[in-house]
């Protein structure tokens, strides 16, 4: 008797652990991560922001994509969902779906609204990344590292502080 319930552990264990493993090589979900008025904390505006046109940007390392469109305060575009069109090597693009406008009355001022996504798996930061949104295309440069202030970057080595 003690040795079917060991058995039935033992096995409950190994189911247990064989679901974690398979949900860490999950795919990186394709729906946003957030969404927020305004432009992403710690980016450049481009100088042709006033004129509407959709922006995007790394964020942190590269591991998440920021989208701002601009639009009406009171009724948003929020992106729905990022995919990928062609995968690193073969183009570096995705497109990003935008859900139609509520049918309600909106503001008709013109500001930035962001999304920002996870960085699918199938692109790179190393190319320029073509990305679709709202029938416009948007080139976003590869990304740079830049080393925090008075760290050198990982490629580089440290100045002997005796020289």
């Amino acid at each position: 008797m003690a040795t079917t319930v060991r058995n039935r552990f033992v096995i409950a264990t190994v189911v247990a652990a064989s679901a974690l493993l398979l949900t860490g090589c999950t795919p990186v979900p394709n729906t946003p991560t957030g969404d927020f008025p305004g432009f992403p904390e710690g980016v450049d505006v481009e100088s042709d922001a006033p004129t509407g046109e959709p922006q995007a940007a790394w964020i942190g390392i590269g591991n998440k994509i920021a989208i701002t469109i601009f639009g009406s305060s009171t009724c948003p575009y929020v992106g729905s969902a990022i995919n990928v069109e062609k995968q690193a090597g073969e183009g570096n693009a995705v497109s990003i779906e935008v859900p139609p406008l509520p049918d309600q009355p909106c503001t008709m001022d013109l500001v930035p609204h962001t999304t920002e996504f996870w960085t699918p798996q199938d692109v790179t930061t190393t190319e320029p990344l073509e990305i679709t949104v709202l029938e416009q295309t948007i080139v976003l440069p590869t990304k740079e590292y830049k080393p925090a202030e008075g760290k050198p970057a990982e490629d580089e080595p440290e100045e002997d502080a005796e020289h």
